[in-house]
């Protein structure tokens, strides 16, 4: 598709702004496209995808661009990797950006050290490096580094996957079942889902596979109390809402009730009537208290550097830093501690995160493990295996997009031991 000079010059001006790294790059251009009216379906798309591509792969783009600005670095990023040639590109460059250029698609980048060529950072490398080959690192990358499917999740209170595969290929939306979750959907391509009846009418949900796991090691019954800890907008609760048939109650606790508010009108579309949206101040709320010892299934999808989602917000490893894991990971211990309090004995507690790094997942449970002698690890592959979901990670759910297609997450599931109070149980030994 040939670009046009205004074209090139909007995107040019996006991506400087993305490029600040002072809010998500969605963020950026939502506020970007709102302020300019004007701008076709077809400049947006190419805006977007050409922030993004830069973004995906930018040690690549700095390393051709050599601190040329984002002009360079998006004709860098149009040239080398989308691919495009000079005579396309002639149009809309001057003469000695032809002749850069032509240099720019001669570079060789074959032997880049490992960061490089990964397009990450090279503290993330290093913390990876602790727990994968070199080889690994280079295979997740490139799934990191591939834009990701459009997921759906069926709500099975209102519609079969089948019946809405069906429906879906009325309208030419080609959608396949998910390889792992029972109610996933994944659809070809990028139709407006969100205006579709389906969407709607609460019959699906943007969710992608990974998430929805998540759902099934919980696996709450019909009759539990539930808390969604850090409930967000709500995706998960209203999966937890229909696994449940709208029996029982979902408390979805979280400390933003802007995100909270948003679960609103999702949850009228679902048609469930089980979910109990709950702001509360932190981790400690007295709300968080009065439940203690009472509920029979916990999710915590903590807070987290978000690096298992590098493939839709490839921004976030730019934001990042070693001392926001550091903060992070506070956060994370913290808020794992306050949710067990709330587990019933022979109650079940989810601990998840999409994040690739150990430090945010399995460093984080094992020292809760250590400190609560009440709490034990479940088998997650077995945990699948009876909900007829033939995936095994081992203890541990690990799913990785290259291997899954997936997200990166990461989960643990916990049972609290039978007999032992919430409130006085210390640490191992004490």
């Amino acid at each position: 598709m040939a670009i046009t000079r205004s074209q090139l010059e909007a995107a040019v001006e996006a991506l400087a702004l993305a490029l600040r790294f002072d809010r998500p790059a969605d963020t950026v251009l939502r506020d970007f496209f709102g302020a300019r009216r004007a701008l076709g379906s077809r400049d947006r798309a190419f805006i977007a995808e050409a922030v993004y591509g830069v973004l995906r792969r930018k040690r690549t783009v700095d390393y051709l661009a050599q601190g040329g600005g984002a002009r360079r670095m998006l004709l860098a990023c149009l040239a080398r990797v989308g691919g495009m040639s000079i005579r396309e590109l002639a149009a809309v460059t001057t003469q000695d950006e032809q002749s850069w250029l032509t240099g720019v698609k001669a570079q060789p980048l074959e032997d880049l050290p490992l960061a490089l060529r990964a397009e990450l950072p090279d503290w993330i490398v290093e913390r990876l490096r602790t727990h994968h080959s070199e080889a690994d690192i280079a295979a997740l990358a490139r799934g990191l580094n591939e834009p990701a499917p459009l997921d759906l999740r069926v709500n099975m209170l209102l519609a079969s996957r089948e019946a809405v595969q069906q429906a879906l290929a009325v309208d030419a939306v080609v959608a396949e079942p998910t390889p792992f979750s029972p109610v996933g959907l994944r659809v070809k391509g990028r139709p407006a889902i969100n205006r579709h009846p389906l969407f709607l009418e609460g019959a699906v949900e943007v969710q992608d596979e990974g998430s929805q796991l998540l759902g099934f090691l919980l696996a709450p019954t019909r009759h539990d109390l539930v808390v969604d800890f850090c409930a967000g907008s709500g995706g998960k609760s209203l999966m937890l809402g229909a696994l449940m048939h709208s029996h029982g109650r979902i408390y979805a606790f979280d400390v933003s009730a802007a995100r909270l508010n948003r679960l609103k009108p999702r949850l009228k579309r679902s048609g469930l009537s089980n979910i109990t949206p709950q702001p509360i101040r932190n981790e400690n709320d007295i709300r968080v208290k009065r439940l203690a010892g009472k509920i029979d299934r916990v999710l915590v999808d903590a807070p987290c550097s978000g690096l298992g989602t590098l493939r839709r917000n490839p921004d976030l490893k730019w934001r990042q830093s070693p001392r926001s894991v550091e903060e992070l990971k506070l956060k994370q211990a913290a808020i794992l501690r306050a949710a067990a309090g709330l587990v019933k004995p022979s109650g079940r507690l989810v601990y998840a995160t999409c994040s690739l790094l150990a430090e945010e997942n399995e460093e984080i449970v094992e020292a809760f493990l250590a400190e609560r002698g009440d709490f034990g690890k479940l088998h997650c592959g077995e945990l699948l295996t009876r909900q007829g979901i033939a995936l095994d990670t081992g203890e541990f759910l690990r799913l990785l997009p290259h291997l899954h297609g997936t997200d990166g997450f990461f989960a643990a599931a916990l049972q609290r031991n039978h007999g032992t109070n919430p409130l006085s149980a210390g640490p191992r030994g004490a």
